[in-house]
């Protein structure tokens, strides 16, 4: 695992940080669409495509980049930092890799090519799995789907919705579009209005069956969607860190700039620390989603989401160091706060995930018998 970035990933990171701050700024582009659905515009979002953002994991043979998680997390940061609303993790990361990691067939291929290309926006309603109640049954020569999905990411805006669900053959992954007047979406207002989610309610949709995925499958998918959503919250929180250090260095009160206070150099170094150690882990996990073995992978990844809550203090303590102007709607403080407690939220608060890394870390350990070994009491 490198920690440092390759020539080749400085220069991704430098373009997309570049085409953001110039296209899609947070007050000519960010703000504008916080009540707008789709999170995003054809000039911007053709932007990104002609960068290859939207095709970095795509294979090769389907018109992309073929690229690793680590230069999506690449990108995912630079996004993070610019607070960017629009379906790029939606596309780019979870309909690809789902495609990619459940053995879809070669209807998936036209699909990739889509996504490599700009033309296809795609998004998953199988994230959180255990609240999907939609079945499959073949109505004449079509199979519609019919049920319900929470919370899925920018429905708005996709032309394809991969979804998981049951049929007479068990689980399958399944294709629809999003033209039908079979499927609505109902905006889910949370807290951070970059992220745009829906209710999906499917009723008789007609949808085409791309694979019989596994358990173990689908868990990857959600394993790599944690951790490129890691990754945009590293980017917000090292903005939002940055953002508050520079305002220390120039705000003054008592005719001394307030970075000279230790109670304010306290709070910068606390963010300096979080974001520094969310980075490694983010950076293990980049690595593990691609080069390590299915438990290493999975481990890595509750990690990653483990950590949000602290990750989220950043937002906070920013706000501190900002004083009375972080608080208002004007300054971006709030956007950046809002972005990382939707990622502390994302997929459940870190309690859960914290549980399953104390469970996981329990087992590790060697089984301990009820006596010393020399057998005394």
């Amino acid at each position: 695992m490198n920690l440092e970035l390759t020539d080749e990933q400085v220069a991704l990171r430098d373009t997309t940080r570049r085409f953001l701050a110039e296209k899609a700024p947070i007050s000519g582009h960010v703000r504008p669409l916080l009540d707008d659905p789709t999170g995003t515009t054809e000039a911007v979002w053709r932007g990104l495509a002609d960068l290859g953002a939207t095709g970095l994991l795509v294979p090769q043979e389907h018109g992309g980049a073929g690229m690793t998680m680590v230069e999506a997390g690449v990108v995912a940061e630079e996004l993070g930092a610019a607070l960017h609303p629009g379906p790029w993790l939606s596309s780019a990361v979870a309909a690809t890799r789902a495609l990619t990691r459940l053995g879809a067939d070669n209807t998936a291929a036209k699909l990739l090519a889509g996504i490599a290309d700009g033309t296809t926006i795609a998004t998953v309603g199988f994230l959180d799995f255990k609240d999907n109640s939609v079945g499959a049954v073949r109505q004449g020569d079509d199979i519609v789907l019919r049920g319900t999905i929470a919370a899925v990411p920018d429905a708005a805006v996709a032309d394809t919705l991969l979804v998981l669900a049951e049929d007479s053959q068990g689980t399958g992954l399944f294709a629809v579009s999003t033209d039908s007047s079979r499927i609505s979406a109902t905006p889910e207002r949370g807290i951070d209005q970059t992220r745009k989610q829906f209710g999906v309610t499917l009723d008789n949709a007609t949808a085409y069956r791309l694979a019989a995925p596994s358990p173990d499958a689908v868990a990857a998918v959600v394993d790599d969607v944690l951790i490129a959503t890691a990754a945009d919250a590293l980017g917000a929180a090292q903005a939002v860190m940055n953002m508050a250090v520079e305002y220390a260095k120039v705000r003054k009160q008592f005719d001394q700039v307030i970075g000279s206070f230790q109670a304010v150099q306290h709070l910068c170094v606390d963010m300096y620390e979080t974001v520094e150690l969310a980075r490694s882990g983010v950076i293990h996990a980049l690595w593990a989603a691609d080069n390590a073995d299915a438990g290493e992978r999975h481990l890595s990844a509750l990690r990653a989401k483990a950590f949000a809550g602290r990750l989220a203090t950043v937002g906070d303590t920013a706000i501190q160091v900002f004083g009375g102007i972080g608080y208002t709607w004007e300054h971006d403080a709030h956007l950046y706060l809002k972005r990382l407690l939707s990622w502390s939220a994302f997929l459940g608060g870190p309690d859960h995930y914290l549980t399953e890394l104390g469970a996981l870390l329990a087992k590790s350990l060697p089984h301990q018998g009820s006596s010393p070994p020399d057998g005394t009491a």
